[in-house]
């Protein structure tokens, strides 16, 4: 987004993965942080965070938050590098709920979440932990499913934020 007031227009919002930290500066500065959360919960705004939007959607987060405000979307806590450094990064097959073949993660740097409650429910773990989790109208997933061809992550949200029109 180039500009605030174009969150008016929209429906659906992929907050990416990065740096956490400068993203939620980057939110704070802007004015989108109040923005997005009154999109929130006026519940006309879907919001898929990705590795750092991951962690931004977490109502706690653990791990160094360095000033980062969790935007409180979900239920979950959420902790930033789970997987280490940049160098322990992987790819891996996984199994996500409703989908009928694995599919093919990229962790980057990528958090975990560690703990979700209420509406929140989980759509698949591994074992170090909660990698994708889904409340209400809001996804949040700790690996890079941009970094891939499989596009049914991406088409899931789609179809959440169908039900927001």
């Amino acid at each position: 987004m180039k500009a605030r007031k174009q969150i008016d227009g929209i429906h659906g919002l992929i907050i990416p993965g990065g740096e956490s930290s400068t993203i939620s500066r980057f939110l704070q500065s802007t004015g989108l942080y109040s923005d997005i959360v009154k999109r929130v919960k006026e519940q006309s705004l879907a919001v898929m965070g990705t590795c750092a939007g991951c962690v931004l959607m977490g109502q706690k987060i653990i791990g160094d938050p360095q000033n980062i405000i969790p935007l409180q979307i979900m239920n979950m806590t959420v902790e930033r590098n789970a997987f280490g450094r940049q160098k322990e990064s992987s790819e891996q097959l996984i199994k996500i709920s409703d989908f009928t073949s694995p599919f093919p993660a990229v962790f980057i740097r990528a958090p975990i979440i560690k703990t979700v409650w209420g509406q929140c429910k989980v759509h698949s773990k591994i074992d170090e932990g909660i990698i994708m989790a889904q409340q209400g109208i809001h996804l949040a997933v700790s690996f890079h499913p941009e970094l891939t061809d499989d596009i049914r992550i991406h088409q899931l949200f789609f179809d959440i934020v169908k039900t927001v029109l």
